[in-house]
């Protein structure tokens, strides 16, 4: 069965991330408390003007906290008349603990309800799980996307696997979230184009597809096309929506007319293998994959006009190929980068710290991001590469954001990583 890279991701946010609001318990919404304490009489009457109120304005409940402008208070609401045994609400910046995610019931009636303290700006996808059993987060068969909210993040079915499902979750934007303006197809931008490529590799002895990203008025005549490698292709046509992404930069003046080429996974065991510093995939990049894009396509030579990008494994596959080969990539865009898989591994075990730490220093510029909700090691991964290459005086733009190991980001910092790398040159480091 091939399992899609997104399919991966969810399942690592929602065992594993961090909880964006610890110690919830204690945390009471004014407008629940209200409800709460309408009397009997009232109750019936009460219950109905609340359910009115949220089929206009959507769920999940937004509050404001007196005093604290960068936090609000969140309230997940689901409707049932039928017992519930057991109501969690999971998501990739909200926790994995069941005992602090599950729902209440309010007595009488068919409101159930969580309540959290959260930032602002938090972006995340999230999901019911629905009976599932006692102290966990269950499985995909106990699965509900939030009915009462019109929000979505949808993870396509794979067109080459039958067995795949596509997966709807909800999608969570607090109001201070920033806005990702360059996702959105708009239909006075030209269009570029996309193929759909078989590439066989007689180096890691598999194939996979390739997808080709041309910008509106691609010329073979044209100077040389800066070159964008991504990989995770399909979930970088599925989930982030590259070309339209690149499309609306490059009309806007923020990057150069580039060429991207976006690199799938066989399977979910070869991503697992291949984009963790794996020595033939790195061989298949340099050796079989970029010398046939730059025979077919103009693009260009020049690595400080060539980048590698990716998200979690593929930020990681970036950083390797990038340092293993800046002699063809002079750029690593690196979302949420897994380069310290293994909590109970000491940092100083992963290849691609020692190497930048011991190494001399490359012609190598580096855009990271990580999502302050990930899991704890995976945070603080990121935090150290970004310290070990200020230390070593790379140029480098960093920004962390409030949301977990999540594509509900990566498709909106991906054009931030595009600009800080191919846009107008930037000072040596920036944080954001």
């Amino acid at each position: 069965m091939r399992v899609p890279v997104w399919t991966v991701a969810i399942l690592t946010a929602l065992v594993g991330g961090s909880a964006a609001a610890a110690a919830q318990d204690s945390i009471s919404s004014p407008r629940m408390k209200t409800l709460s304490g309408a009397g009997t009489a009232g109750r019936v009457e009460a219950v109905e003007a609340f359910w009115r109120e949220i089929g206009a304005t959507g769920a999940p409940l937004v509050e404001p906290i007196e005093g604290a402008p960068k936090e609000v208070l969140v309230t997940f609401l689901w409707r049932e008349r039928e017992r519930i045994e057991n109501l969690v609400v999971a998501g990739s910046a909200l926790g994995s603990d069941p005992t602090k995610n599950r729902l209440q019931h309010l007595e009488g009636t068919d409101v159930w309800y969580k309540t959290m303290r959260l930032p602002s700006d938090l972006r995340t996808v999230y999901r019911f799980a629905v009976n599932p059993p006692a102290g966990t987060m269950g499985t995909p068969v106990h699965a509900r996307p939030d009915p009462l909210n019109p929000k979505w993040f949808l993870y396509p079915k794979d067109p080459d696997d039958p067995a795949s499902i596509e997966i709807k979750r909800s999608l969570l934007e607090l109001p201070g979230a920033p806005a990702q303006p360059w996702i959105v197809k708009r239909n006075e931008v030209p269009a570029g184009s996309v193929s759909l490529e078989r590439f066989t590799s007689q180096v890691l002895d598999n194939t996979r597809r390739v997808f080709v990203y041309t910008p509106a008025g691609y010329a073979s005549d044209h100077a040389p096309y800066p070159l964008a490698l991504v990989f995770d292709g399909a979930a970088y046509i599925g989930l982030v929506p590259t070309p339209t992404i690149l499309d609306n930069l490059i009309a806007a003046g923020k990057i150069p007319p580039v060429v991207a080429v976006l690199v799938d996974n066989p399977n979910a065991e070869t991503r697992n293998r291949e984009l963790d510093c794996y020595p033939p995939f790195v061989d298949f990049i340099a050796h079989e994959l970029l010398p046939w894009v730059r025979g077919k396509y103009r693009v260009t030579h020049d690595p400080a006009r060539t980048v590698a990008a990716g998200s979690s494994g593929g930020g990681q596959a970036s950083m390797c190929l990038g340092q293993h080969h800046p002699e063809l990539v002079g750029n690593v865009l690196a979302q949420s980068g897994s380069f310290f898989e293994e909590p109970t591994r000491p940092i100083g075990d992963e290849w691609v710290y020692r190497h930048l730490v011991t190494g001399a220093k490359l012609p190598l510029k580096f855009y990271l991001d990580v999502g302050r909700f990930e899991p704890a090691f995976s945070v603080t991964g990121v935090r150290v590469m970004r310290d070990v290459l200020e230390a070593k005086g790379y140029p480098l733009t960093y920004q962390e954001f409030s949301g977990g190991h999540d594509y509900s980001w990566w498709r909106g910092t991906l054009a931030d990583g595009l600009i800080a790398l191919l846009g107008r040159p930037k000072s040596s480091s920036r944080r954001r």
